[in-house]
């Protein structure tokens, strides 16, 4: 008679938190992210650029269901054969990060150059900006959405804001 035994454990009750746990750890001991991208190497690429959030508040619930769809997409592609790498990026502009940083220094937009000067509003918005990253991270892993959170593009980084630029000048030209 052939071995008709199960190539996965059978599990004696049902604990979702548990079995999160154990997935999470054995992606984490076999480095399961990072092998579906190397084993894909030379393959055609999916690109897929994750958000980006912006880091200067906490995560919420829609921020777990929009991150789930989008690791759909990035996970399906695998399958098909692609390669996906997956890079995080923080949203450091904008209003959001703005008016976090008024707020916290109770100043208003006009007081930007006479009571602060730019240098040093610019200075404290990049400081406050990632102050839930940590947060951010935790999520990421806990919801098993695989992206690499340890060299994440900065919207505020010079390559970054040099390359946007860059890109409305062939625009326009």
């Amino acid at each position: 008679m052939p071995d008709v035994r199960m190539p996965f454990p059978e599990l004696p009750s049902l604990n979702l938190s548990q079995t999160a746990q154990t997935i999470g750890q054995f992606w984490k001991d076999h480095q399961t992210f990072q092998q579906s991208i190397q084993q894909r190497a030379g393959q055609p690429t999916f690109t897929f650029y994750e958000g980006p959030p912006s880091a200067n508040g906490a995560p919420g619930i829609h921020h777990v269901m929009s991150r789930t769809v989008k690791d759909l997409f990035c996970r399906y592609k695998t399958q098909q054969g692609f390669q996906v790498h997956r890079r995080g990026g923080w949203d450091t502009h904008g209003l959001p990060v703005e008016l976090s940083v008024e707020k916290q220094l109770g100043i208003t937009k006009e007081d930007i150059g006479t009571k602060i000067s730019v240098e040093d509003y610019n200075a404290h918005c990049r400081k406050t900006v990632l102050q839930y990253k940590d947060q951010w991270d935790a999520l990421t892993t806990q919801m098993g959405y695989w992206l690499d959170t340890e060299q994440p593009y900065l919207t505020f980084g010079r390559d970054y804001m040099e390359s946007l630029w860059h890109i409305l000048k062939q625009q326009h030209s």
